[in-house]
């Protein structure tokens, strides 16, 4: 089944009568890297949840594909800010993704070690994946989720907690995992990584998307009074909008 075009109409999630997403209207199309930002509490990362199925909305619909079907079985990954490691060897990790295709061990073993050379992991292999730094865990997450050759993936927050290497190398391996045909949607609070990364911005507030638009232009020309004054919080020494 195809997955794009997906469009979000009127999406709510209202926990305890919470109101976390607000009227959430989103189309994205099949290619690029589109990055999520606005300010604590918008509803960036319970976004990304309810479109993996991670959060039941409590109304709304998200449409899938030209024929506006259900949420796919597969074709959707999600990386999380902290990924879950097993308690197993690096290689196992990643292999591990691939399970539930039914390939041979050995088969399975041979795509995760060429993809452990992808992300600069191979020397790795054979050690304890929660021994890892933090950085290593996140490439290793992406590793498990690349493998799978997944039509959307979607981020939240990987390079938070990283150095500056650190993030540099996730953000070469997510520029990677684009080229290679793989639409990103991504939650960040960095505005330097959203103007290296993104192709086009959504500006999130009050469980609302307050705009959705190329990346340049956002930056240039925010339409919302929110992401003027977002913008001018987070860089004021950049820009004065």
């Amino acid at each position: 089944m195809a997955i794009f075009p997906l469009r979000i109409r009127d999406l709510r999630y209202q926990p305890n009568g919470r109101e976390v997403l607000a009227g959430i209207d989103l189309d994205l199309g099949d290619e690029g890297i589109t990055l999520i930002l606005g300010p604590n509490g918008a509803g960036k990362s319970v976004l990304l949840r309810a479109i993996c199925g991670l959060v039941q909305p409590s109304s709304g619909r998200m449409l899938w594909g030209v024929e506006q079907g259900a949420r796919p079985e597969r074709g959707v990954m999600m990386v999380f800010q902290k990924p879950m490691m097993l308690r197993a060897s690096v290689l196992h990790n990643v292999a591990l993704g691939l399970k539930p295709f039914g390939l041979p061990r050995r088969e399975r073993e041979a795509r995760a070690w060429a993809m452990l050379e992808r992300v600069g992991l191979a020397d790795r292999a054979g050690d304890s994946a929660p021994r890892l730094s933090g950085g290593e865990q996140q490439r290793l997450a992406l590793a498990r989720a690349w493998l799978t050759r997944p039509r959307l993936l979607l981020l939240d927050e990987p390079t938070a907690s990283l150095d500056p290497s650190a993030s540099a190398e996730v953000e070469r391996i997510v520029r990677e995992i684009r080229t290679d045909g793989t639409r990103i949607l991504m939650v960040t609070h960095n505005l330097g990584q959203a103007m290296r990364l993104g192709d086009d911005i959504v500006f999130m507030s009050a469980g609302r998307v307050c705009e959705h638009t190329p990346t340049q232009r956002f930056f240039a020309r925010p339409q919302s009074e929110a992401a003027r004054l977002f913008i001018q919080g987070e860089l004021p020494w950049r820009m004065r909008l």
